[in-house]
C-alpha cells in the first residue's frame, strides 16, 4: 500500500562512548513518517545520510507514494531480488582469496561457514548444522571447489541454502546480526568457545559487512550499532610462565626425545627430530620457520658460533588452501615483507646438532634439513606426538599434567625468556625472534625474572617504619 501523506525530519546525530572521547563513534539517523508509521535508516558517516535523506526529499517534492510498509518511495524501493548472504559472502571471500595465506583462507571459510549457516529463514526441511558448515567449507565457499561434484545429501542442503538464505539487506536489523555473534561464541555441541576463536571469527564477520559498506551494499556496519556485552571473555596476549622451562628441563626433553620411537635398522622417530625441536629452543625459531629451514640457510663452521638466515615458513593449513595442493603452505616470514630474511646467530651447542643432523639424515631434495624418509615436510600431528611421548619421559608426572612445555612451541618461549633474562637487550633479542620490541615486552612481561622480588623489597623498605603492635 503506499501513501503520500510523509515527514521528513531532521538528521539525528548519534555517539557511542563516553561523551568528547577519542574513542566515541558518530552515527547518523535518517527518520521520517510514512501514514502515521515513524520510519529510520542508521549510517555511519554524515555524508551518507544527508545523500539518502536528500532523496527522499525529492521523492516527496514530486509527488512519489512511498510503501507504507518499507517506507520507501518508489524510486528507492529494494530489488525483490536482492542479493542473498550467501552470494554475497561467496563474493567476498573471491576478492581475499589471491591474496590471502593458506590459514586466512582456513580461518575465513570456517568463520563465513559458521555465520552463513545462521543467517537463513526459518524453512521446511532444514538439514542439520554440521551438514550446512560442511557444505560451505567443503563445495559452495573455497573458490577452486565450486563446480565440483558433490554428494546428493551435500548438494541438497547448497540448494536448501541458496533458497533459504537471508537477503544481504536484511543484515540492517540487529536481530539477526546479533543471531550470529551469538553462533560464532558457542561450538557445535552448544559449549562455549576459545576466547581467540570467537574474536577471529568476529573479526571475519566484521570485515565481510564492512566490504559491504564499500560496496554500498549497506549504509553501515550493523556491527557498530549492537552494544558490546561487557560479559565477553578476556584474551590472555602473554606468556604464561607456568609454560616456559628451564636450561635443565629443555636438555632432559631434548635427550627425552632420542628415546621416542622403536629401534631398528632406522633411525627412531624422535632421533630425526631432535634437531627440529632444538632450533626451536637455541634459536626461537617458530615450527613452521624450522620446517623451511635449508642447509644453504645454515651457516655451521666447526667451532664456534653459527648462523642461521630464515627466509621461508612452511606453515600446515591444508591442500584445500594452499595454492600447490600441498598441505604446507610456502610463505615468507612472520611479521616481515616478502623475501625479506631474518639473520639468527645460533651458539655452538645448536651448530654442533646441525651438523651432526645433517651427516646423520642428509637434506631433502630442495635443501631442507627436517624431512620425513620420503622426503615430505613433517606434518604436526607427528612432531607433537614425538614431544608429546617425550614429555611422560623427561617430566614426573605431576609436571605432565601441567602445562610446562605442553607444545612445540613453548621451547620458542623458554628460548626468549632466557634471552631476556640473561640481561640481552630487548632489540636484540626481537630481531632474533622476528618480534616488534613493543610485543615482545608486551607478551614475555611475565617470564622476566627479578621484577618481583625488586618490586618487593621496595614495598618492603616503604613499611619499615610499620610495626603492629605487640
Amino acid at each position: 500500500m503506499k501513501s503520500r501523506r510523509v515527514r521528513i525530519w531532521a538528521i539525528k546525530v548519534n555517539t557511542a562512548g563516553a561523551a568528547g572521547s577519542k574513542r566515541a563513534k558518530r552515527s547518523y539517523t535518517v527518520r521520517w513518517v510514512v501514514a502515521g508509521r515513524e520510519k529510520s535508516r542508521t549510517f555511519v558517516t554524515r555524508a551518507l545520510a544527508d545523500s539518502f535523506r536528500s532523496d527522499l526529499m525529492q521523492a516527496a517534492n514530486q509527488g512519489e507514494g512511498f510503501d507504507i510498509d518499507t517506507g520507501l518511495p518508489d524510486s528507492m524501493t529494494e530489488n525483490p531480488a536482492a542479493v542473498t548472504w550467501l552470494d554475497f559472502a561467496k563474493k567476498y571471500v573471491d576478492m581475499k582469496w589471491a591474496g590471502a595465506a593458506a590459514k586466512s583462507r582456513d580461518s575465513m571459510t570456517e568463520a563465513l561457514a559458521t555465520v552463513t549457516a545462521a543467517l537463513v529463514k526459518d524453512t521446511h526441511g532444514r538439514p542439520p548444522v554440521e551438514l550446512l558448515r560442511q557444505a560451505l567449507r567443503n563445495h559452495v565457499l573455497p573458490p577452486p571447489a565450486r563446480g565440483q561434484e558433490i554428494p546428493p545429501d551435500v548438494a541438497d542442503a547448497v540448494r536448501w541454502l541458496r533458497h533459504a538464505s537471508l537477503p544481504l539487506p536484511d543484515l540492517r536489523e540487529a536481530g539477526n546480526v546479533r543471531s550470529a555473534l551469538d553462533v560464532l561464541a558457542v561450538k557445535l555441541d552448544g559449549k562455549p568457545a576459545a576466547a581467540t576463536t570467537v574474536r577471529r571469527k568476529r573479526s571475519v564477520f566484521y570485515n565481510a559487512l564492512q566490504y559491504a559498506v564499500e560496496l554500498e551494499k549497506l549504509e553501515f556496519n550493523p556491527i557498530d550499532k549492537l552494544r558490546v556485552r561487557s560479559q565477553r571473555k578476556k584474551i590472555a596476549e602473554v606468556v604464561d610462565r607456568r609454560v616456559v622451562v628451564n636450561q635443565h628441563q629443555a636438555l632432559e626433553l631434548l635427550i627425552a626425545v632420542t628415546y621416542v620411537g622403536q629401534r631398528g635398522r632406522k633411525a627412531k622417530r624422535g632421533e630425526r627430530l631432535v634437531a627440529f625441536f632444538a632450533c626451536l629452543y637455541f634459536a626461537a625459531l617458530r615450527p613452521a620457520e624450522a620446517l623451511a629451514l635449508r642447509e644453504q640457510d645454515c651457516d655451521l663452521p666447526e667451532a664456534g658460533w653459527g648462523r642461521l638466515t630464515l627466509a621461508k615458513s612452511r606453515p600446515q593449513a591444508g591442500k584445500r588452501w594452499t595454492d600447490s595442493g600441498e598441505v604446507h603452505d610456502d610463505r615468507g616470514l612472520k611479521h616481515r615483507a616478502e623475501d625479506e630474511p631474518r639473520g639468527v646467530p645460533i651458539p655452538p651447542a645448536l651448530v654442533k646438532i646441525l651438523r651432526e643432523h645433517i651427516e646423520r639424515f642428509g637434506v631433502a631434495k630442495d635443501g631442507r634439513l627436517f624431512h620425513s624418509e620420503r622426503g615430505n615436510v613433517v606434518a604436526a600431528s607427528t612432531y607433537s606426538r614425538v614431544w608429546d611421548e617425550a614429555r611422560r619421559l623427561a617430566l614426573t608426572p605431576r609436571q605432565v599434567e601441567s602445562p610446562l612445555a605442553g607444545r612445540p612451541y613453548d621451547l620458542r618461549h623458554a628460548a626468549v625468556s632466557l634471552w631476556l633474562n640473561a640481561g640481552v637487550p630487548a632489540t636484540e633479542v626481537a630481531d632474533r625472534a622476528g618480534h616488534s620490541v613493543d610485543v615482545l615486552l608486551k607478551v614475555y612481561a611475565k617470564c622476566i625474572d627479578g621484577a618481583e622480588a625488586t618490586v618487593n623489597d621496595r614495598i618492603a623498605e616503604a613499611l619499615s617504619g610499620v610495626a603492629w603492635p605487640a
